[in-house]
């Protein structure tokens, strides 16, 4: 299973100063076989290590400790006789009918910005006494990409037999995706597949601020009634006790470091934000794939909230495959407008702000080598 990654010579979105050398985002067009987005529903490299025992929680943050404890609760109740691995199952394998549970089949893990929910959630998915093939993990956009490549049929059936279903970054931006989700949710619980979930917003209140949450009341209603909510308080991990983010560099220091370092990338920030929408954003993990660090040069303000939560996706991408970040132009803080950081995404802003500066500041070392 691979993808199929084409790299054209020539891009608009190209910057006039990579004729040669660093690879180009905006050459890039990604196709990931629906094979492939199944068997890579893991935790993400960044995650692939931390455990448990690995978070470290905030001493002034009781509920940081708390969780970590019903959580390891949780992964060890979900053993069984299939948690093994014994009679693995294919991924286009039929279900197999499990009487329904009762009450909440799963945990949400609600809370801000860098409080380590994902760190959590990667944490459950190891532990969870089950073969991998029985687990699976990953973004609410890769879940609902998966039924877009598979059908929804055919994806209850592939997920059934799965121990649990892990979702980062729960997010309802709009209604179909409410009664999708809803829907897909609803199956698998009945076949009793636990679930998990981290987000920014309480279950009960997804959708508010974006779409007339009020017309699908039921649908979320519904959501809410799968999980047990475990509120995880804090303040960013990714800044705590660190130095300010480094300021933007020059084009030309941009554009030195990116020839400087095998498997840099290098791109204009406008041609890029414009080829991302001409890329499904369940693709832009491979659409960096191979690349080392991501430099940019130009980056100013994002026009509008479509292309900010494009960009969103991105930061997400690159952050979990730990992949530095430099650039030229405007701070990252500047990315967003006021409206948009007041508006119904702005948890989904500051946490692409927070992230993208945690990887600006590990680019740092590449323009000191």
């Amino acid at each position: 299973m691979s993808t199929s990654l084409t790299e054209s010579g020539a891009s608009a979105g190209r910057s006039h100063i990579a004729d040669a050398g660093p690879h180009a985002l905006c050459a890039r067009e990604p196709r990931v076989p629906a094979e492939r987005l199944v068997a890579e529903m893991v935790p993400p490299p960044r995650f692939d290590a931390v455990r448990f025992d690995t978070y470290d929680p905030d001493p002034g943050q009781p509920s940081q400790a708390e969780a970590v404890t019903v959580l390891s609760g949780f992964a060890a109740g979900l053993g069984g006789a299939h948690a093994s691995g014994a009679g693995k199952r294919r991924w286009f394998a039929g279900a197999r009918k499990k009487n329904a549970p009762t009450g909440p089949r799963g945990v949400y893990l609600d809370g801000g910005y860098g409080v380590g929910k994902t760190h959590l959630l990667a944490s459950l998915w190891h532990a969870t006494p089950a073969d991998p093939s029985l687990k699976a993990f990953g973004t609410f956009v890769e879940l609902t990409n998966l039924v877009g490549a598979l059908g929804f049929q055919q994806t209850v059936q592939t997920l059934s037999g799965h121990r649990l279903l892990c979702i980062d970054e729960f997010e309802l931006d709009d209604p179909g995706d409410t009664v999708l989700v809803s829907s897909l949710l609803g199956k698998l619980v009945e076949q009793g597949v636990a679930l998990a979930a981290t987000s920014n917003t309480l279950p009960g209140k997804l959708g508010e601020g974006r779409f007339a949450a009020v017309d699908f009341l039921r649908e979320i209603q519904g959501l809410s009634a799968h999980f047990r909510p475990l509120r995880i308080d804090g303040q960013d991990y990714r800044h705590r006790g660190l130095p300010a983010a480094p300021s933007p560099y020059s084009d030309e220091q941009v554009a030195k470091t990116a020839y400087a370092t095998p498997g840099a990338s290098l791109d204009d920030f406008p041609g890029l934000l414009e080829h991302l929408a001409r890329v499904h954003p369940s693709r832009y993990g491979a659409l960096t794939e191979g690349i080392a660090a991501v430099c940019l040069t130009d980056v100013g303000p994002v026009p509008d909230q479509s292309t900010a939560l494009r960009l969103v996706v991105l930061a997400d991408r690159l952050y979990d495959r730990e992949i530095p970040v430099l650039a030229s132009g405007v701070p990252f803080d500047r990315l967003f407008s006021e409206e948009m950081l007041n508006g119904g995404y702005r948890k989904k802003y500051f946490r692409a702000i927070s992230r993208l500066t945690a990887l600006a500041r590990d680019a740092k070392a590449l323009v000191e080598q």
